[in-house]
């Protein structure tokens, strides 16, 4: 099999539920002796915010490009036998999977540290974004990942958008991790979260 055959990168519409073993048996083989898995799920509560449930939304052709770059990435840094990924779109109630992902390995070690630096850059990078549905209102949020990305880019050249951008840091990381003031005075708050998911993303 061919590197690019050993990769399966998927991102369901509405109503389609992931099939983990469908993932599971796609990296499988008899020479990995590892598989690690990671899966997101959407939680009940959030900083004391019932939530009802998550809808995902994408730009579907740059969300799949970019996966498969992460895929990439990972098979450069690690010896990987198989990657599969998927992630789900639309509605997203508690307790049901949003995104899975399968790493098959030779050793444990490639498995488990390619799984985490998988679903650290997706979330960091993969134009997927996801609204909070609360029981007493609902929020877009980018995750903490996107934001310390976003942050660290800003450090570089210390402007953005060509304008002089000053970033605040609460010293923790917290769904509301930073605020960024802009040169010509204005301030925005910038909400970070990885709210209703079992993923740390």
């Amino acid at each position: 099999m061919a590197t690019e055959e050993k990769t399966l990168v998927e991102i369901l519409e509405e109503n389609n539920l992931i099939d983990l073993a469908k993932y599971v048996k796609y990296v499988s083989a008899s020479q990995a002796g590892a598989i690690a898995t990671f899966s997101g799920t959407t939680r009940d509560t959030f900083e004391g915010k019932t939530v009802v449930e998550l809808r995902y939304e994408a730009y579907v052709p740059m969300a799949i490009r970019q996966m498969k770059s992460i895929c990439s990435s990972a098979r450069s840094s690690w010896d990987i036998h198989s990657i599969a990924v998927v992630h789900r779109l639309g509605t997203v109630p508690v307790g049901e999977m949003s995104v899975f992902i399968a790493v098959s390995a030779v050793h444990r070690a490639d498995a488990l540290d390619a799984c985490k630096f998988l679903i650290d850059e997706l979330k960091a990078s993969v134009p997927i974004w996801k609204k909070e549905v609360y029981s007493n209102g609902e929020v877009w949020k980018e995750n903490s990942e996107f934001m310390d990305r976003k942050l660290e880019l800003g450090k570089t050249n210390g402007s953005c958008c060509r304008r002089n951008v000053k970033v605040e840091t609460h010293g923790t990381k917290s769904c509301f991790g930073a605020k960024v003031k802009v040169a010509d005075g204005a301030a925005a708050e910038i909400s970070t979260s990885d709210a209703g998911t079992e993923e740390t993303i």
